[in-house]
C-alpha cells in the first residue's frame, strides 16, 4: 500500500470511517479504474434528468461523473446506441436510465450477452421503461428484475429498508421518506433479493392501492450481477447523499468491489408483490 493511501486510511480508521466507502479505492495510483457505460438514450420519455437541452451533459451525466471523481471510477456518457456497435469489453460496467426501444435487435443482443457472460449492469428509474409491454417478458426485463407499470403524482413516500446489510444501506435504518416520482411495477423475478420496499400505505393513486413492493434490488443473470433501484426521476434526489449512497452500494457491489448475501427474499418480505 502506498504511504498516501495508508495515510489516508490510517486517518479514517482512527475516525471510526472508511476511507474508500463502497470497495472503491479513489486514490490508488496503481489500480486501473472502472470505466463505467452510462447510457441515457430516452426512445420515449424524456426524463429531465437525462435531458442535456443542448449542453454537453444531462443533470445526471454530471452528477454521476462527479461521483466517479470522487469514488475513483471513470465514467463515459453516451446517448448513442452505435456504442454497443463498438468493443464493449472496453467498459467494466454498463448504467442504463432508458426508455422505450433505445437499440437495435442486434445491440440488444450484445448487451444482454455481455451481461450474461458477466459484465455488471445497473439500472436506474426509468430502466424498467424500457422494453416493457410486450405480451410475454422481454428478455432484457427479465435480465433487470421487473417492469414499469405506471406512477402517481410525485409525492412523500416510505421505502423500507429490508436489506440492512447491503452496501449503501447500512445508515438508512429501518427506512426514509423522500419526495419522488414512485414507479410501481409488476413481473419481479422470483430470484431477486429486495434491498429497499416500497410502503404503499397513504400513498395517493389507484397504482399504489396494493401490497408493499420492490423498489430497489440486486439479481444475478447469468454470471452478470444486476442491480437496480426506481429513485431517481428528480433533480434533487440525484443530489440527497441518500439516493447516492444507494446507488454508489448498487455500483459498487455490482462490479465485485463488495460483497453482499443476495439469496433470493422476495417471497418473504412481499408476498404478494406480484399479485
Amino acid at each position: 500500500m502506498k504511504r498516501r493511501e495508508m495515510l489516508l486510511t490510517t486517518g479514517a480508521a482512527l475516525l471510526g470511517i472508511s476511507a474508500f466507502p463502497f470497495g472503491w479505492v479513489a486514490a490508488a495510483d496503481d489500480k486501473k479504474k472502472s470505466k463505467i457505460l452510462y447510457f441515457t438514450k430516452s426512445a420515449g420519455f424524456v426524463h429531465s434528468v437525462v435531458d442535456r437541452k443542448g449542453k454537453p451533459l444531462a443533470f445526471s451525466e454530471k452528477i454521476l461523473t462527479q461521483l466517479g471523481e470522487k469514488h475513483g471510477f471513470e465514467v463515459v456518457c453516451s446517448q448513442d446506441a452505435a456504442v454497443f456497435d463498438g468493443d464493449l469489453a472496453q467498459f467494466d460496467q454498463f448504467v442504463f436510465y432508458t426508455t422505450g426501444e433505445p437499440f437495435s435487435k442486434a445491440q440488444k443482443r450484445k448487451l444482454l450477452d455481455a451481461v450474461t457472460a458477466g459484465k455488471p449492469f445497473v439500472g436506474i428509474h426509468a430502466a424498467t421503461d424500457t422494453y416493457r409491454g410486450k405480451k410475454e417478458i422481454d428478455p432484457f426485463i427479465a435480465m433487470i428484475g421487473g417492469e414499469f407499470l405506471n406512477h402517481g403524482e410525485q409525492q412523500k413516500a416510505k421505502l423500507k429498508v429490508v436489506s440492512p446489510r447491503f452496501p449503501g444501506a447500512k445508515d438508512l435504518g429501518d427506512g426514509f421518506k423522500m419526495t419522488e416520482e414512485w414507479y410501481a411495477c409488476k413481473n419481479f423475478a422470483k430470484d431477486m433479493h429486495v434491498i429497499l420496499l416500497q410502503e404503499t400505505k397513504g400513498m395517493k393513486g389507484e397504482m399504489y392501492k396494493r401490497p408493499d413492493f420492490p423498489a430497489t434490488w440486486a439479481k444475478m443473470s447469468g454470471k452478470g450481477r444486476v442491480f437496480y433501484t426506481s429513485m431517481g426521476h428528480r433533480e434533487d434526489v440525484w443530489e440527497n447523499k441518500i439516493f447516492q449512497d444507494v446507488l454508489l452500494g448498487g455500483l459498487s457491489w455490482a462490479l465485485g468491489n463488495v460483497e453482499a448475501d443476495i439469496a433470493p427474499n422476495l417471497a418473504q418480505v412481499a408476498p404478494e408483490a406480484n399479485g
